[in-house]
Protein backbone atom coordinates (compact mmCIF):
# COMPACT_ATOMS: atom_id res chain seq x y z
CA UNK A 1 0.00 0.00 0.00
CA UNK A 2 1.31 3.46 -0.92
CA UNK A 3 0.53 6.82 0.65
CA UNK A 4 0.38 10.43 -0.46
CA UNK A 5 -0.37 13.58 1.51
CA UNK A 6 -3.38 15.63 0.40
CA UNK A 7 -4.00 18.91 2.21
CA UNK A 8 -1.83 17.72 5.14
CA UNK A 9 -3.74 14.42 5.48
CA UNK A 10 -2.24 11.03 4.61
CA UNK A 11 -4.28 9.11 2.02
CA UNK A 12 -3.62 5.50 1.05
CA UNK A 13 -3.88 4.45 -2.58
CA UNK A 14 -3.44 1.23 -4.47
CA UNK A 15 -4.36 0.88 -8.14
CA UNK A 16 -5.83 4.33 -8.85
CA UNK A 17 -4.74 5.39 -12.33
CA UNK A 18 -4.27 9.10 -11.56
CA UNK A 19 -3.94 11.61 -8.74
CA UNK A 20 -7.49 12.84 -9.36
CA UNK A 21 -8.92 9.42 -8.43
CA UNK A 22 -6.96 9.43 -5.16
CA UNK A 23 -8.19 12.95 -4.36
CA UNK A 24 -11.81 11.96 -4.95
CA UNK A 25 -11.28 8.80 -2.91
CA UNK A 26 -10.22 11.04 -0.01
CA UNK A 27 -13.59 12.86 -0.09
CA UNK A 28 -12.61 15.94 -2.12
CA UNK A 29 -14.73 16.50 -5.22
CA UNK A 30 -12.23 18.28 -7.43
CA UNK A 31 -14.01 19.98 -10.37
CA UNK A 32 -13.51 18.81 -13.96
CA UNK A 33 -15.01 19.39 -17.38
CA UNK A 34 -13.07 17.02 -19.61
CA UNK A 35 -12.46 14.03 -17.32
CA UNK A 36 -14.55 10.86 -17.53
CA UNK A 37 -13.21 7.66 -16.02
CA UNK A 38 -14.37 5.55 -19.00
CA UNK A 39 -12.76 7.86 -21.58
CA UNK A 40 -9.11 8.54 -22.36
CA UNK A 41 -7.43 11.27 -20.35
CA UNK A 42 -7.48 14.57 -22.22
CA UNK A 43 -6.32 17.14 -19.65
CA UNK A 44 -7.63 20.15 -21.55
CA UNK A 45 -9.85 21.99 -19.11
CA UNK A 46 -7.21 22.39 -16.34
CA UNK A 47 -9.90 22.67 -13.67
CA UNK A 48 -8.45 19.73 -11.73
CA UNK A 49 -5.03 21.33 -11.25
CA UNK A 50 -3.28 20.85 -7.91
CA UNK A 51 -0.13 22.27 -6.36
CA UNK A 52 2.69 20.20 -4.86
CA UNK A 53 5.01 21.07 -1.97
CA UNK A 54 7.52 22.62 -4.40
CA UNK A 55 4.97 25.02 -5.88
CA UNK A 56 4.52 23.09 -9.13
CA UNK A 57 0.99 23.23 -10.58
CA UNK A 58 -0.20 20.29 -12.70
CA UNK A 59 -3.40 18.59 -13.89
CA UNK A 60 -4.27 15.80 -11.47
CA UNK A 61 -6.17 13.79 -14.09
CA UNK A 62 -3.01 13.14 -16.13
CA UNK A 63 -0.54 12.64 -13.25
CA UNK A 64 0.27 9.13 -12.02
CA UNK A 65 0.17 8.91 -8.20
CA UNK A 66 3.49 8.22 -6.50
CA UNK A 67 4.29 7.18 -2.99
CA UNK A 68 5.23 10.16 -0.84
CA UNK A 69 3.63 12.86 -3.01
CA UNK A 70 2.55 15.99 -1.17
CA UNK A 71 -0.18 18.02 -2.85
CA UNK A 72 -2.67 20.77 -2.09
CA UNK A 73 -6.03 21.16 -3.82
CA UNK A 74 -7.25 24.60 -2.73
CA UNK A 75 -4.41 27.10 -2.39
CA UNK A 76 -4.91 30.80 -3.26
CA UNK A 77 -3.04 30.24 -6.54
CA UNK A 78 -5.37 27.38 -7.48
CA UNK A 79 -8.48 29.35 -6.54
CA UNK A 80 -7.34 32.23 -8.74
CA UNK A 81 -6.46 29.82 -11.55
CA UNK A 82 -9.85 28.08 -11.55
CA UNK A 83 -11.81 31.31 -11.33
CA UNK A 84 -9.88 32.72 -14.28
CA UNK A 85 -10.60 29.62 -16.37
CA UNK A 86 -14.31 29.87 -15.59
CA UNK A 87 -14.39 33.59 -16.34
CA UNK A 88 -12.69 33.08 -19.70
CA UNK A 89 -15.05 30.23 -20.58
CA UNK A 90 -18.09 32.30 -19.67
CA UNK A 91 -16.72 35.30 -21.59
CA UNK A 92 -17.04 33.38 -24.86
CA UNK A 93 -20.17 31.44 -23.91
CA UNK A 94 -23.85 32.04 -24.60
CA UNK A 95 -25.22 32.97 -21.16
CA UNK A 96 -28.97 32.66 -21.77
CA UNK A 97 -29.04 30.26 -18.83
CA UNK A 98 -32.68 30.71 -17.84
CA UNK A 99 -33.91 29.40 -21.20
CA UNK A 100 -31.20 26.76 -21.67
CA UNK A 101 -32.29 23.10 -21.63
CA UNK A 102 -29.36 22.39 -19.30
CA UNK A 103 -30.36 25.05 -16.76
CA UNK A 104 -29.89 23.61 -13.29
CA UNK A 105 -27.76 20.65 -14.38
CA UNK A 106 -25.08 22.51 -16.37
CA UNK A 107 -21.57 21.83 -15.04
CA UNK A 108 -20.35 25.26 -16.15
CA UNK A 109 -23.21 26.95 -14.32
CA UNK A 110 -22.69 24.79 -11.24
CA UNK A 111 -18.95 25.48 -11.01
CA UNK A 112 -19.39 29.22 -11.62
CA UNK A 113 -21.75 29.31 -8.63
CA UNK A 114 -19.49 27.07 -6.56
CA UNK A 115 -16.41 29.20 -7.25
CA UNK A 116 -18.21 32.49 -6.75
CA UNK A 117 -17.77 33.74 -10.32
CA UNK A 118 -20.54 36.35 -10.56
CA UNK A 119 -18.93 38.98 -12.74
CA UNK A 120 -17.36 38.69 -16.22
CA UNK A 121 -14.81 41.36 -17.05
CA UNK A 122 -14.37 40.41 -20.69
CA UNK A 123 -16.63 41.12 -23.64
CA UNK A 124 -17.88 38.24 -25.75
CA UNK A 125 -16.56 38.90 -29.25
CA UNK A 126 -17.17 35.38 -30.47
CA UNK A 127 -19.39 35.28 -33.59
CA UNK A 128 -22.77 33.59 -33.23
CA UNK A 129 -22.81 30.21 -35.00
CA UNK A 130 -26.07 28.70 -36.39
CA UNK A 131 -27.70 26.01 -34.24
CA UNK A 132 -27.84 22.57 -35.89
CA UNK A 133 -31.38 21.16 -35.54
CA UNK A 134 -31.19 18.88 -38.57
CA UNK A 135 -31.18 15.65 -36.53
CA UNK A 136 -34.42 14.03 -35.35
CA UNK A 137 -32.65 13.09 -32.14
CA UNK A 138 -30.37 15.83 -30.80
CA UNK A 139 -29.68 19.55 -31.16
CA UNK A 140 -26.16 20.95 -31.39
CA UNK A 141 -25.56 24.55 -30.26
CA UNK A 142 -21.90 25.50 -30.90
CA UNK A 143 -22.39 28.78 -29.03
CA UNK A 144 -22.53 26.85 -25.76
CA UNK A 145 -19.55 24.59 -26.45
CA UNK A 146 -16.55 24.95 -24.10
CA UNK A 147 -14.24 22.70 -26.21
CA UNK A 148 -13.85 20.07 -23.48
CA UNK A 149 -13.77 17.34 -26.13
CA UNK A 150 -16.00 14.94 -24.18
CA UNK A 151 -18.35 14.42 -27.12
CA UNK A 152 -15.44 13.94 -29.54
CA UNK A 153 -13.87 11.20 -27.44
CA UNK A 154 -17.18 9.49 -26.67
CA UNK A 155 -18.17 9.31 -30.33
CA UNK A 156 -14.74 7.93 -31.26
CA UNK A 157 -13.82 5.73 -28.30
CA UNK A 158 -17.21 4.27 -27.34
CA UNK A 159 -19.12 4.43 -30.59
CA UNK A 160 -16.31 4.18 -33.14
CA UNK A 161 -18.00 6.77 -35.36
CA UNK A 162 -15.91 9.92 -35.05
CA UNK A 163 -18.75 12.16 -36.19
CA UNK A 164 -17.52 15.15 -34.17
CA UNK A 165 -14.01 16.58 -34.32
CA UNK A 166 -12.06 19.75 -33.55
CA UNK A 167 -11.81 22.20 -36.45
CA UNK A 168 -9.84 25.45 -36.94
CA UNK A 169 -7.32 26.88 -34.48
CA UNK A 170 -7.02 29.31 -31.61
CA UNK A 171 -10.05 31.45 -30.85
CA UNK A 172 -11.81 30.11 -34.00
CA UNK A 173 -11.71 26.49 -32.78
CA UNK A 174 -15.00 24.58 -32.91
CA UNK A 175 -16.29 21.08 -32.35
CA UNK A 176 -18.15 20.15 -35.53
CA UNK A 177 -18.72 17.35 -38.03
CA UNK A 178 -16.19 17.22 -40.86
CA UNK A 179 -16.52 20.03 -43.41
CA UNK A 180 -18.99 21.74 -41.07
CA UNK A 181 -21.80 19.46 -42.23
CA UNK A 182 -25.07 19.18 -40.35
CA UNK A 183 -25.60 16.07 -38.22
CA UNK A 184 -28.27 14.85 -40.63
CA UNK A 185 -25.66 14.76 -43.39
CA UNK A 186 -23.31 12.49 -41.42
CA UNK A 187 -23.38 8.84 -40.31
CA UNK A 188 -24.63 9.91 -36.86
CA UNK A 189 -26.91 7.18 -35.48
CA UNK A 190 -28.65 9.48 -32.99
CA UNK A 191 -27.61 7.50 -29.90
CA UNK A 192 -27.22 10.71 -27.88
CA UNK A 193 -24.16 9.53 -25.97
CA UNK A 194 -22.49 12.84 -26.86
CA UNK A 195 -25.35 14.58 -25.06
CA UNK A 196 -24.82 12.38 -21.98
CA UNK A 197 -21.23 13.58 -21.48
CA UNK A 198 -21.67 17.20 -22.62
CA UNK A 199 -21.22 19.41 -19.51
CA UNK A 200 -23.17 22.36 -20.97
CA UNK A 201 -26.15 22.90 -23.27
CA UNK A 202 -24.04 22.48 -26.42
CA UNK A 203 -25.70 19.11 -27.19
CA UNK A 204 -29.26 18.52 -26.02
CA UNK A 205 -32.27 16.35 -26.79
CA UNK A 206 -34.58 17.29 -29.67
CA UNK A 207 -37.76 18.05 -27.71
CA UNK A 208 -41.32 17.11 -28.73
CA UNK A 209 -43.09 18.41 -25.65
CA UNK A 210 -45.31 21.15 -27.12
CA UNK A 211 -47.05 18.96 -29.76
CA UNK A 212 -47.90 16.41 -27.04
CA UNK A 213 -49.53 19.04 -24.80
CA UNK A 214 -51.67 20.20 -27.74
CA UNK A 215 -52.78 16.64 -28.46
CA UNK A 216 -53.61 15.92 -24.82
CA UNK A 217 -56.01 18.88 -24.75
CA UNK A 218 -57.60 18.07 -28.10
CA UNK A 219 -61.01 16.42 -27.40
CA UNK A 220 -60.91 14.69 -30.80
CA UNK A 221 -57.66 12.86 -30.04
CA UNK A 222 -57.08 9.74 -27.93
CA UNK A 223 -53.49 9.84 -26.69
CA UNK A 224 -52.11 6.39 -25.86
CA UNK A 225 -48.69 6.11 -24.23
CA UNK A 226 -46.25 3.21 -23.78
CA UNK A 227 -43.37 3.21 -21.25
CA UNK A 228 -40.04 1.47 -21.93
CA UNK A 229 -38.47 -0.72 -19.21
CA UNK A 230 -35.42 1.50 -18.58
CA UNK A 231 -37.60 4.59 -17.99
CA UNK A 232 -39.12 3.39 -14.71
CA UNK A 233 -35.76 3.00 -12.96
CA UNK A 234 -34.46 6.43 -14.04
CA UNK A 235 -37.44 8.79 -13.87
CA UNK A 236 -37.15 9.00 -10.07
CA UNK A 237 -33.70 10.62 -10.31
CA UNK A 238 -35.38 13.95 -11.05
CA UNK A 239 -37.73 13.72 -8.07
CA UNK A 240 -35.53 12.63 -5.19
CA UNK A 241 -36.35 8.93 -5.27
CA UNK A 242 -33.73 6.35 -4.41
CA UNK A 243 -31.34 5.48 -7.24
CA UNK A 244 -32.79 2.69 -9.34
CA UNK A 245 -36.20 2.70 -7.63
CA UNK A 246 -38.95 1.24 -9.79
CA UNK A 247 -41.27 4.23 -10.22
CA UNK A 248 -43.61 2.78 -12.85
CA UNK A 249 -46.70 3.08 -10.59
CA UNK A 250 -45.94 6.70 -9.71
CA UNK A 251 -45.26 7.51 -13.36
CA UNK A 252 -48.59 6.01 -14.40
CA UNK A 253 -50.33 8.15 -11.77
CA UNK A 254 -48.55 11.27 -13.04
CA UNK A 255 -49.39 10.57 -16.68
CA UNK A 256 -53.08 10.12 -15.81
CA UNK A 257 -53.12 13.45 -14.03
CA UNK A 258 -51.46 15.06 -17.05
CA UNK A 259 -54.27 13.84 -19.31
CA UNK A 260 -52.99 10.78 -21.19
CA UNK A 261 -55.94 8.56 -22.07
CA UNK A 262 -54.41 5.07 -21.89
CA UNK A 263 -51.09 3.98 -20.40
CA UNK A 264 -49.31 0.74 -21.27
CA UNK A 265 -45.94 -0.94 -20.82
CA UNK A 266 -43.46 -1.46 -23.68
CA UNK A 267 -42.52 -4.66 -21.83
CA UNK A 268 -45.61 -6.09 -23.51
CA UNK A 269 -44.09 -5.17 -26.88
CA UNK A 270 -40.86 -6.82 -25.73
CA UNK A 271 -42.79 -10.03 -25.06
CA UNK A 272 -44.05 -9.93 -28.64
CA UNK A 273 -40.49 -9.35 -29.88
CA UNK A 274 -39.26 -12.39 -27.94
CA UNK A 275 -41.96 -14.57 -29.49
CA UNK A 276 -41.14 -13.48 -33.04
CA UNK A 277 -37.35 -13.25 -32.76
CA UNK A 278 -37.06 -16.65 -31.08
CA UNK A 279 -39.12 -18.18 -33.89
CA UNK A 280 -37.01 -16.44 -36.52
CA UNK A 281 -33.81 -17.76 -34.93
CA UNK A 282 -35.20 -21.29 -34.86
CA UNK A 283 -36.13 -21.10 -38.56
CA UNK A 284 -32.69 -19.80 -39.54
CA UNK A 285 -30.97 -22.49 -37.46
CA UNK A 286 -33.08 -25.21 -39.08
CA UNK A 287 -32.30 -23.93 -42.58
CA UNK A 288 -28.69 -23.07 -41.76
CA UNK A 289 -29.11 -19.84 -43.71
CA UNK A 290 -28.51 -16.15 -43.11
CA UNK A 291 -26.66 -16.65 -39.84
CA UNK A 292 -25.86 -14.98 -37.55
CA UNK A 293 -29.18 -13.39 -36.71
CA UNK A 294 -28.66 -9.79 -35.55
CA UNK A 295 -31.15 -8.28 -33.10
CA UNK A 296 -33.21 -5.33 -34.34
CA UNK A 297 -34.35 -3.70 -31.07
CA UNK A 298 -31.77 -0.88 -31.05
CA UNK A 299 -32.26 1.69 -33.85
CA UNK A 300 -28.79 3.15 -33.34
CA UNK A 301 -27.26 -0.26 -33.99
CA UNK A 302 -29.53 -0.90 -37.00
CA UNK A 303 -28.47 2.35 -38.66
CA UNK A 304 -24.82 1.71 -37.80
CA UNK A 305 -24.95 -1.72 -39.44
CA UNK A 306 -26.73 -0.42 -42.53
CA UNK A 307 -24.24 2.43 -42.91
CA UNK A 308 -20.94 0.78 -41.97
CA UNK A 309 -21.55 -2.86 -42.92
CA UNK A 310 -24.23 -2.95 -45.64
CA UNK A 311 -22.98 -6.35 -46.82
CA UNK A 312 -23.99 -7.79 -43.40
CA UNK A 313 -27.16 -5.75 -42.89
CA UNK A 314 -29.27 -8.53 -44.37
CA UNK A 315 -28.63 -10.51 -41.21
CA UNK A 316 -30.65 -8.04 -39.11
CA UNK A 317 -33.87 -9.58 -37.84
CA UNK A 318 -37.02 -8.71 -39.73
CA UNK A 319 -38.74 -8.20 -36.36
CA UNK A 320 -39.73 -4.68 -35.50
CA UNK A 321 -38.47 -3.30 -32.21
CA UNK A 322 -40.75 -3.60 -29.12
CA UNK A 323 -41.70 0.06 -29.52
CA UNK A 324 -42.76 -0.44 -33.13
CA UNK A 325 -44.53 -3.76 -32.59
CA UNK A 326 -46.57 -2.28 -29.79
CA UNK A 327 -47.30 0.86 -31.79
CA UNK A 328 -48.59 -1.22 -34.71
CA UNK A 329 -50.77 -3.30 -32.36
CA UNK A 330 -52.20 -0.19 -30.67
CA UNK A 331 -53.05 1.41 -34.01
CA UNK A 332 -54.64 -1.83 -35.27
CA UNK A 333 -56.66 -2.12 -32.06
CA UNK A 334 -57.86 1.45 -32.60
CA UNK A 335 -58.90 0.63 -36.17
CA UNK A 336 -60.91 -2.34 -34.91
CA UNK A 337 -62.60 -0.25 -32.20
CA UNK A 338 -65.75 1.14 -33.76
CA UNK A 339 -67.03 2.74 -30.54
CA UNK A 340 -64.33 5.39 -30.09
CA UNK A 341 -64.30 7.71 -33.09
CA UNK A 342 -61.40 9.85 -31.87
CA UNK A 343 -58.09 9.84 -33.73
CA UNK A 344 -55.56 7.65 -31.92
CA UNK A 345 -52.06 9.03 -31.36
CA UNK A 346 -49.39 6.71 -29.97
CA UNK A 347 -46.65 8.25 -27.84
CA UNK A 348 -43.61 6.31 -26.59
CA UNK A 349 -41.63 7.21 -23.49
CA UNK A 350 -38.13 5.98 -24.17
CA UNK A 351 -34.64 6.17 -22.63
CA UNK A 352 -33.28 6.53 -26.16
CA UNK A 353 -32.88 9.52 -28.46
CA UNK A 354 -32.42 7.28 -31.52
CA UNK A 355 -36.02 6.11 -31.13
CA UNK A 356 -37.08 9.56 -32.36
CA UNK A 357 -35.58 8.72 -35.75
CA UNK A 358 -36.78 5.12 -35.74
CA UNK A 359 -40.47 6.09 -35.85
CA UNK A 360 -39.92 7.97 -39.13
CA UNK A 361 -38.37 5.05 -41.00
CA UNK A 362 -40.57 3.89 -43.91
CA UNK A 363 -40.78 0.28 -42.69
CA UNK A 364 -42.50 1.48 -39.51
CA UNK A 365 -45.62 2.62 -41.30
CA UNK A 366 -48.55 0.17 -41.59
CA UNK A 367 -51.00 0.74 -44.44
CA UNK A 368 -49.49 4.21 -44.85
CA UNK A 369 -50.03 5.18 -41.20
CA UNK A 370 -47.14 5.86 -38.83
CA UNK A 371 -47.18 3.25 -36.05
CA UNK A 372 -45.71 5.49 -33.32
CA UNK A 373 -46.41 9.19 -33.71
CA UNK A 374 -44.09 10.74 -31.11
CA UNK A 375 -41.22 9.72 -28.86
CA UNK A 376 -40.59 11.45 -25.55
CA UNK A 377 -37.40 10.68 -23.67
CA UNK A 378 -37.31 10.14 -19.92
CA UNK A 379 -35.86 13.64 -19.57
CA UNK A 380 -38.70 15.23 -21.57
CA UNK A 381 -41.38 13.46 -19.53
CA UNK A 382 -39.66 14.60 -16.33
CA UNK A 383 -39.91 18.17 -17.60
CA UNK A 384 -43.60 17.72 -18.46
CA UNK A 385 -44.30 16.39 -14.97
CA UNK A 386 -42.52 19.41 -13.48
CA UNK A 387 -44.44 21.76 -15.78
CA UNK A 388 -47.65 20.23 -14.43
CA UNK A 389 -46.61 20.97 -10.86
CA UNK A 390 -46.73 17.28 -9.98
CA UNK A 391 -44.41 15.89 -7.30
CA UNK A 392 -43.80 12.34 -8.47
CA UNK A 393 -42.41 11.28 -5.10
CA UNK A 394 -45.70 12.14 -3.35
CA UNK A 395 -47.99 10.21 -5.70
CA UNK A 396 -49.54 6.88 -4.78
CA UNK A 397 -48.65 4.22 -7.40
CA UNK A 398 -51.37 3.26 -9.86
CA UNK A 399 -51.75 0.28 -12.17
CA UNK A 400 -51.31 0.20 -15.94
CA UNK A 401 -54.37 -0.01 -18.17
CA UNK A 402 -55.77 -3.17 -19.68
CA UNK A 403 -55.89 -5.08 -21.98
CA UNK A 404 -52.13 -4.68 -22.53
CA UNK A 405 -51.11 -4.11 -18.93
CA UNK A 406 -49.50 -7.48 -18.22
CA UNK A 407 -45.93 -8.36 -19.17
CA UNK A 408 -43.18 -10.80 -18.20
CA UNK A 409 -39.89 -10.37 -16.40
CA UNK A 410 -38.22 -11.27 -19.68
CA UNK A 411 -39.63 -8.08 -21.18
CA UNK A 412 -38.27 -5.97 -18.31
CA UNK A 413 -34.63 -7.00 -18.82
CA UNK A 414 -34.67 -5.74 -22.42
CA UNK A 415 -33.36 -2.47 -20.95
CA UNK A 416 -29.94 -3.87 -20.05
CA UNK A 417 -27.26 -5.39 -22.28
CA UNK A 418 -27.78 -9.14 -22.58
CA UNK A 419 -31.44 -8.89 -21.69
CA UNK A 420 -32.76 -9.58 -25.19
CA UNK A 421 -30.58 -12.67 -25.49
CA UNK A 422 -31.61 -13.96 -22.08
CA UNK A 423 -35.30 -13.47 -22.87
CA UNK A 424 -34.97 -15.29 -26.22
CA UNK A 425 -33.10 -18.19 -24.59
CA UNK A 426 -35.84 -18.51 -21.97
CA UNK A 427 -38.41 -18.79 -24.73
CA UNK A 428 -36.39 -21.43 -26.58
CA UNK A 429 -35.68 -23.45 -23.44
CA UNK A 430 -39.36 -23.02 -22.48
CA UNK A 431 -38.87 -23.67 -18.79
CA UNK A 432 -39.75 -21.43 -15.86
CA UNK A 433 -37.93 -23.53 -13.26
CA UNK A 434 -35.66 -21.32 -11.16
CA UNK A 435 -32.74 -23.68 -11.79
CA UNK A 436 -33.13 -23.41 -15.56
CA UNK A 437 -33.51 -19.63 -15.46
CA UNK A 438 -30.37 -19.33 -13.34
CA UNK A 439 -28.46 -21.58 -15.70
CA UNK A 440 -29.25 -19.21 -18.58
CA UNK A 441 -28.18 -16.17 -16.55
CA UNK A 442 -24.86 -17.87 -15.70
CA UNK A 443 -23.92 -18.54 -19.33
CA UNK A 444 -21.92 -15.30 -19.45
CA UNK A 445 -24.48 -13.06 -21.17
CA UNK A 446 -24.91 -10.84 -18.09
CA UNK A 447 -22.43 -8.12 -17.14
CA UNK A 448 -21.25 -4.85 -18.64
CA UNK A 449 -18.23 -6.00 -20.66
CA UNK A 450 -18.27 -4.59 -24.19
CA UNK A 451 -18.22 -8.04 -25.81
CA UNK A 452 -19.52 -11.17 -24.09
CA UNK A 453 -19.63 -14.64 -25.63
CA UNK A 454 -21.59 -17.73 -24.70
CA UNK A 455 -22.39 -21.16 -26.08
CA UNK A 456 -25.72 -22.80 -25.20
CA UNK A 457 -27.33 -26.10 -26.08
CA UNK A 458 -30.59 -26.05 -28.03
CA UNK A 459 -31.62 -29.65 -28.50
CA UNK A 460 -28.64 -31.39 -30.09
CA UNK A 461 -27.11 -28.19 -31.40
CA UNK A 462 -24.64 -25.81 -29.82
CA UNK A 463 -25.57 -22.17 -30.47
CA UNK A 464 -22.80 -19.57 -30.33
CA UNK A 465 -23.87 -16.14 -29.07
CA UNK A 466 -22.25 -12.71 -28.84
CA UNK A 467 -23.67 -9.91 -26.68
CA UNK A 468 -22.28 -6.46 -27.49
CA UNK A 469 -22.76 -2.99 -26.03
CA UNK A 470 -21.15 0.12 -27.48
CA UNK A 471 -20.85 0.53 -31.24
CA UNK A 472 -17.06 0.46 -31.26
CA UNK A 473 -17.25 -3.05 -29.81
CA UNK A 474 -19.90 -3.86 -32.41
CA UNK A 475 -17.44 -2.80 -35.11
CA UNK A 476 -14.83 -5.19 -33.71
CA UNK A 477 -17.31 -8.08 -33.85
CA UNK A 478 -18.40 -7.19 -37.38
CA UNK A 479 -14.81 -7.12 -38.61
CA UNK A 480 -14.20 -10.58 -37.16
CA UNK A 481 -17.38 -11.88 -38.78
CA UNK A 482 -16.35 -10.42 -42.15
CA UNK A 483 -12.88 -11.96 -41.99
CA UNK A 484 -14.19 -15.33 -40.88
CA UNK A 485 -12.16 -15.13 -37.66
CA UNK A 486 -15.30 -15.66 -35.56
CA UNK A 487 -18.64 -17.36 -36.09
CA UNK A 488 -21.86 -16.74 -34.19
CA UNK A 489 -25.46 -17.85 -34.58
CA UNK A 490 -27.00 -14.96 -32.67
CA UNK A 491 -25.64 -11.45 -32.03
CA UNK A 492 -27.28 -8.92 -29.72
CA UNK A 493 -26.08 -5.33 -30.04
CA UNK A 494 -27.01 -2.24 -28.05
CA UNK A 495 -25.50 1.07 -29.13
CA UNK A 496 -25.13 2.45 -25.60
CA UNK A 497 -22.75 1.00 -23.04
CA UNK A 498 -24.69 -1.09 -20.50
CA UNK A 499 -27.77 -0.83 -22.71
CA UNK A 500 -30.85 1.38 -22.50
CA UNK A 501 -30.31 2.14 -18.80
CA UNK A 502 -27.73 4.74 -19.88
CA UNK A 503 -29.48 5.77 -23.08
CA UNK A 504 -29.10 9.23 -24.56
CA UNK A 505 -32.48 10.38 -23.25
CA UNK A 506 -32.01 9.41 -19.61
CA UNK A 507 -31.78 11.97 -16.76
CA UNK A 508 -28.32 13.33 -15.97
CA UNK A 509 -25.86 12.98 -14.36
CA UNK A 510 -25.22 9.25 -14.81
CA UNK A 511 -22.36 8.38 -12.47
CA UNK A 512 -20.97 4.94 -11.52
CA UNK A 513 -23.45 4.44 -8.64
CA UNK A 514 -26.40 5.39 -10.85
CA UNK A 515 -25.33 2.98 -13.60
CA UNK A 516 -25.03 0.06 -11.18
CA UNK A 517 -28.32 0.89 -9.48
CA UNK A 518 -30.23 0.99 -12.78
CA UNK A 519 -28.84 -2.35 -13.97
CA UNK A 520 -29.62 -4.05 -10.65
CA UNK A 521 -33.12 -2.54 -10.62
CA UNK A 522 -34.16 -4.17 -13.91
CA UNK A 523 -32.97 -7.58 -12.75
CA UNK A 524 -34.83 -7.00 -9.47
CA UNK A 525 -38.04 -6.33 -11.44
CA UNK A 526 -37.49 -9.60 -13.28
CA UNK A 527 -36.86 -11.48 -10.03
CA UNK A 528 -40.17 -10.25 -8.59
CA UNK A 529 -42.18 -10.90 -11.76
CA UNK A 530 -44.68 -13.76 -11.54
CA UNK A 531 -44.40 -14.40 -15.28
CA UNK A 532 -40.84 -15.16 -16.36
CA UNK A 533 -41.37 -16.27 -19.97
CA UNK A 534 -42.90 -14.16 -22.72
CA UNK A 535 -44.92 -17.10 -24.06
CA UNK A 536 -46.60 -17.48 -20.64
CA UNK A 537 -48.08 -14.00 -20.83
CA UNK A 538 -51.83 -14.73 -21.19
CA UNK A 539 -52.51 -11.43 -22.99
CA UNK A 540 -49.88 -12.28 -25.60
CA UNK A 541 -51.53 -15.62 -26.23
CA UNK A 542 -55.00 -14.06 -26.55
CA UNK A 543 -53.60 -11.44 -28.91
CA UNK A 544 -52.22 -14.13 -31.24
CA UNK A 545 -55.59 -15.86 -31.17
CA UNK A 546 -57.46 -12.63 -31.81
CA UNK A 547 -56.28 -9.30 -33.19
CA UNK A 548 -52.96 -10.64 -34.56
CA UNK A 549 -54.39 -13.72 -36.25
CA UNK A 550 -53.33 -13.67 -39.89
CA UNK A 551 -51.60 -10.29 -39.40
CA UNK A 552 -48.48 -11.40 -37.51
CA UNK A 553 -46.06 -10.54 -40.30
CA UNK A 554 -47.86 -7.37 -41.28
CA UNK A 555 -47.83 -5.87 -37.77
CA UNK A 556 -44.74 -7.38 -36.18
CA UNK A 557 -42.21 -7.61 -39.03
CA UNK A 558 -40.95 -5.46 -41.87
CA UNK A 559 -40.10 -6.32 -45.46
CA UNK A 560 -37.26 -3.86 -45.97
CA UNK A 561 -34.25 -5.28 -47.82
CA UNK A 562 -31.10 -4.25 -45.97
CA UNK A 563 -27.78 -4.34 -47.78
CA UNK A 564 -26.58 -7.54 -49.43
CA UNK A 565 -26.65 -10.63 -47.24
CA UNK A 566 -23.82 -13.13 -47.55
Amino acid sequence: MSYMTINNRRVAFDDEKNVLSVIRKSGIDLPTFCYHSELSTYGACRMCVVEDDRGRIFASCSEVPRDGMVIFTNTPRLQHHRKMILELLLASHCRDCTTCRKNGICTLQKLAMQMGVNYIRFENNKPIVPIDESSDCIVRDPNKCILCGDCVRTCEEHQGLGILEFAFRGSRMQVTPAFNRSLADTDCVGCGQCRVVCPTGAITIKHNIMPIWKLIYDPNVRVVVQIAPAVRIAIGDKFGLKKGENAIGRLVAALRRMGFDEIYDTNFGADLTVMEEAQELLERLEKGENLPLFTSCCPGWVKYCETKYPELAGHISTCRSPQQMFGAVLKEDARMNQEDHRRTVVVSIMPCTAKKAEIRRPEHFTDGEQDVDFVLTTTEVSRMIQESGIDLAQLQPEALDMPFGISSGAGAIFGVTGGVTEAVLRRLQNSNRIEDLEEISFTGIRGVDGIKEATVKLGDREVKIAVVNGLKCAGEVMEKLKSGEMYYDFVEVMACKRGCVTGGGQPLPIGPRTKKARVKALYRIDNLAQIKLSNENPIVQSLYDGLLKGKEHKLLHNDIVRGTSK
